[in-house]
C-alpha cells in the first residue's frame, strides 16, 4: 500500500499541512527574512516582467552582432527613450483629463447619489429578494469606497518605500539580462544524469511558460486597449485616455479584467446619457469578440492550456488569499506549478517504466 500513488500524495499532504503548522507557530523567528524578502520581491518581479518584455528584443540585437554590453544599453536607452516620450507627450494630456475628471467628480457624485436615492426609494415596490440584493449593493459600494481610501493612505504613507523600489529595479533587471544564460546552469548542474536532464527540461519549461504569459498577456491588453481607445474616441467618451489606461492594467487579468475595466467607462457613458452607455457597450463587445476569436488564440495559442473556468476559480481563490497581487500572479502561478507537475508525473512514468524493464 505505500507504493500507491494515492498514499504517498496523501502522506505529501499531510507533512505539508504539519509544515505549514508549526512554520505559522514560529513565524516570528523569520521575520527578518520575510521582511528582506518582501522588500526585494516586488522590484525582482517588475524586473522580470521587464526581462520578458525586452528579451526578444536583446536576442534580436544579439544576432545583429551587437556585444551583450551594447543591447543592453541599447534597451535601457530605449526605455528611457520612451519615459521621456510618456512624460513629454502623453503625460500632459492624463494630467489634463485627470484634472478635469477631478473637477467633474463632485458632479459625478450628485448623480450617482440621486439614482441611489431614486432605487432606494423605488425598492420597497421590488420583491424581497431583490431588496435584498439591493442592499448588499449599497452596502459593497461603501465598503469598497472605504476600502479605497485606506488604499490610497497606505499608498501615500509608502511613497519612500517606492522610491526604494523603483532604485532596485534597473539593478534587478540589468543583471537579468547580463546573466539570464547562468540561472538555469547554476541550478540544474547540482545533479548529474538523467535527474540533471529532468531538471534542465523542467526549468526551461517553466520558463516558456512565464515568457508565454508575460509576452502574451501584455500584447493582448495592449491590443485590447488600443481597440477600446479608439472606439472611444470614436463615440466621443469624456475621459477616453484615463479609462484606457486603466483598462490596460485591467485587461492583464485574464477573463475578469476586461469587465472590470468595463463598469466605470459604463457609468461615465451613463451619466453623459443613456445612448453614450450603449455605444461603450457596443464597443466594449465589438472589442472583446475580436480579442476572443482573433488575438487570444494567435497570440497565446495553447501554450498554457488551461481552461477558463479554472482561470476564473484561481483568480476569486488568490484574490480571497492575497487581495490584488494574488489576482495579479495567481493564474502564472497556477501555470508555473502545472509544468513542475507534469514534468514531475513525466518523470515518475519515466523510471516506473525502467523498473519494469528490469523485472
Amino acid at each position: 500500500m505505500t507504493k500507491k500513488v494515492w498514499f504517498q500524495a496523501g502522506i505529501g499532504l499531510l507533512l505539508t499541512l504539519l509544515i505549514i503548522k508549526y512554520f505559522m507557530e514560529i513565524k516570528h523567528i523569520f521575520y527578518p527574512i520575510a521582511v528582506i524578502l518582501s522588500a526585494i520581491f516586488t522590484p525582482l518581479l517588475i524586473g522580470g516582467v521587464l526581462f520578458y518584455i525586452t528579451e526578444p528584443l536583446q536576442r534580436f540585437l544579439e544576432k545583429k552582432k551587437f556585444p551583450r554590453w551594447s543591447s543592453i544599453l541599447s534597451i535601457f536607452l530605449l526605455l528611457i527613450g520612451l519615459v521621456a516620450i510618456f512624460v513629454s507627450y502623453v503625460w500632459p494630456l492624463i494630467a489634463t483629463q485627470l484634472n478635469n475628471f477631478l473637477a467633474a467628480l463632485p458632479g459625478f457624485i450628485d448623480e450617482v447619489t440621486k439614482w441611489s436615492k431614486y432605487v432606494v426609494n423605488q425598492r420597497e415596490h421590488l420583491p424581497e429578494q431583490v431588496q435584498k440584493s439591493i442592499d448588499g449593493a449599497i452596502n459593497g459600494i461603501k465598503d469598497y469606497a472605504l476600502s479605497t481610501s485606506k488604499f490610497v493612505l497606505d499608498v501615500i504613507s509608502k511613497v519612500v518605500a517606492w522610491a526604494f523600489v523603483l532604485i532596485l529595479i534597473p539593478f534587478f533587471f540589468g543583471y537579468m539580462l547580463k546573466d539570464h544564460e547562468k540561472f538555469a546552469p547554476r541550478i540544474y548542474n547540482l545533479f548529474t544524469g538523467s535527474r540533471r536532464e529532468w531538471v534542465k527540461k523542467t526549468i526551461a519549461d517553466v520558463n516558456e511558460v512565464l515568457r508565454s504569459y508575460i509576452q502574451g498577456q501584455l500584447l493582448i491588453s495592449f491590443l485590447l486597449a488600443l481597440m477600446m481607445f479608439i472606439g472611444y474616441l470614436i463615440i466621443g467618451l469624456d475621459y477616453a485616455l484615463l479609462l484606457v489606461i486603466f483598462a490596460f492594467f485591467m485587461n492583464i487579468i485574464p477573463f475578469i479584467g476586461p469587465w472590470i475595466a468595463f463598469i466605470p467607462a459604463l457609468v461615465i457613458g451613463f451619466l453623459d446619457s443613456p445612448i453614450q452607455a450603449l455605444w461603450v457597450c457596443v464597443v466594449t463587445l465589438v472589442a472583446q469578440q475580436i480579442d476572443g476569436n482573433l488575438i487570444t488564440p494567435n497570440v497565446m495559442g495553447k501554450t498554457l492550456d488551461i481552461h477558463p473556468l479554472t482561470v476564473i476559480t484561481i483568480i476569486l481563490a488568490a484574490g480571497n488569499i492575497a487581495g490584488f497581487l494574488g489576482i495579479l500572479l495567481g493564474v502564472p502561478f497556477y501555470a508555473v506549478m502545472k509544468a513542475i507537475i507534469k514534468n514531475i508525473y513525466a518523470r515518475r512514468l519515466e523510471i516506473r517504466k525502467a523498473v519494469t524493464k528490469e523485472i
